[in-house]
């Protein structure tokens, strides 16, 4: 698998769930951050949730807040994103992004970070 490369995304209906994975390629074992991000048709690239390797704090966008849940895997090998609850609005390209943290200031602040991994395809529909 290539580094940062997300899986598990597809096609849902509303109120569906979905859990998305990436390979964390040893960024979590040097105190980086790990975010994932997405592109919604038509709109610029967004911060969803990211966590905070070096002290294991998250951050949440509001849109997503209580449906989705960031973390590692128990061996930190991989970056999931638990889905719950989706809606039409989470459509969207969704990418996992690793960031030093001496460049990241605000971890969902998707100008953050210029290490992406390929995307995985998360369709909701109504």
């Amino acid at each position: 698998q290539e580094p940062l490369e997300g899986s598990g995304g597809g096609s849902v209906e509303t109120g569906g769930s979905l859990r998305l994975s990436c390979p964390t390629s040893g960024y979590a074992d040097v105190s980086y951050h790990l975010t994932w991000l997405r592109r919604p048709p038509g709109r610029e690239r967004e911060g969803v949730a990211s966590l905070n390797t070096a002290d294991g704090t998250t951050s949440y966008s509001d849109s997503v807040k209580g449906r989705f849940t960031i973390g590692l895997d128990n061996a930190k090998k991989s970056l999931y994103l638990e889905m719950h609850g989706l809606k039409p609005e989470d459509t969207a390209m969704y990418y996992c992004a690793a960031g030093a943290p001496w460049r990241v200031n605000r971890p969902l602040d998707a100008s953050s970070y210029s290490t992406w991994g390929r995307g995985t395809q998360v369709t909701v529909s109504s």
